[in-house]
């Protein structure tokens, strides 16, 4: 990008609407500032129906899991609610022109296992079905080759002494900043994603809230709990925090309802996620 041109590698600049929105960044200018969390209950019991005769009736070549079927949901839902794809940076607003889903695959349920990061770039030609193959995919790859691009850019830097690492940190963060990050530092970072996502309830956990992160751009983290059966109905818990800058209250409140109610009707994960859907209240 030019010297003088608002948009960046990773988004395109948007002018913000209303006075409001264009004082936020300025009053909180930190995204850790803006910072708002909630936890919600979801209703999983159609979806955890349709996964599972999937996987019985499906032809499947990778067994789908919840976890997977979960993100298929919020796939739609943030192919259908493009501000939840932004972020602010520099004080500026931008739009993302492509969705990224980020979570991490551990080795092995111990103490150290090694975590893998996993990035995923959604493809809006993809359906539902396609997209939790992608995930399955990718999860088996990196658990067995062990590591991916980004480990690699890691390692590099980790290697360093620390007053050269220290430098290097302050120089990165200054081209972050800017949007002049190299791709071999943001390609396959989680900080850079549009959602990051920790299935707690794989260890066996409850929900819990997760902070954001200065250095990147990444404006909304949403932590899993574990899926508990309640008066016969499977029901997990959900936290989710979010730059409140992006976006007002109503909006997200709207995003999340129409995530529910996707996962009240599963079957609309076989047609493409970037299908147009409209939720009414």
């Amino acid at each position: 990008m030019g010297l003088f041109n608002k948009d960046r590698r990773d988004g395109k600049y948007i002018k913000p609407q209303g006075s409001i929105a264009v004082l936020f960044p300025f009053i909180f200018d930190r995204r850790t500032d803006a910072e708002v969390s909630t936890t919600i209950d979801f209703d999983l019991e159609e979806l955890c129906s349709w996964v599972d005769k999937q996987n019985k009736e499906g032809n499947l070549e990778y067994k789908m899991t919840y976890f997977q079927a979960i993100l298929a949901c919020f796939g739609k839902v943030f192919f259908n609610r493009n501000r939840l794809n932004r972020f602010i940076q520099n004080k500026r607003l931008y739009e993302r022109d492509k969705i990224t889903f980020a979570f991490i695959a551990k080795d092995k349920f111990t103490d150290n296992a090694d975590e893998k990061i996993i990035c995923l770039e959604l493809d809006p030609k993809d359906t539902g079905l396609d997209m939790t193959h992608k995930m399955a995919i990718d999860v088996f790859k990196t658990k067995n080759e062990g590591k991916n691009d980004f480990d690699d850019t890691l390692k590099i830097f980790t290697s360093l002494p620390k007053w050269l690492l220290g430098l290097i940190v302050r120089f990165v963060k200054f081209l972050d900043k800017h949007g002049w990050n190299p791709k071999a530092l943001t390609e396959g970072d989680t900080n850079y994603a549009t959602v990051i996502f920790s299935n707690l309830g794989s260890i066996k956990s409850n929900s819990c809230y997760h902070h954001l992160n200065e250095y990147g751009t990444n404006s909304i983290v949403i932590t899993i709990g574990t899926i508990k059966e309640v008066k016969g109905r499977r029901i997990v818990d959900m936290t989710f925090t979010l730059d409140e800058r992006i976006a007002d209250g109503f909006y997200f409140a709207k995003s999340v309802n129409m995530a529910q109610e996707i996962a009240n009707k599963p079957e609309l994960l076989e047609e493409k996620i970037s299908a147009k859907y409209e939720y009414k209240d």
